[in-house]
């Protein structure tokens, strides 16, 4: 797999829930760390994505916001 994207966090799906139109995948790219994504039903079907799963999380975004508290 070939992408611009430089953010590419590679782990293990722990858990999918689909819902009417789109599910929640959530995966784990180190002891402790989750990453959780919402994407298609179709997407989870065409990627095959069962707890278990080796997968890639790909974060692209055009600006990161940062804040601290008051």
């Amino acid at each position: 797999m070939k992408i611009s994207a430089r953010n590419q966090l590679a782990g293990t799906v722990l858990s999918v829930e689909k819902g009417a139109v789109n599910g929640v995948v959530t995966i784990e790219v180190a002891p402790g760390v989750v990453i959780t994504s919402s994407i298609t039903n179709a997407a989870i079907e065409e990627l095959g994505l069962v707890e278990g799963t080796k997968a890639v999380a790909i974060v692209k975004a055009s600006s990161v916001m940062v804040g601290v508290e008051d």
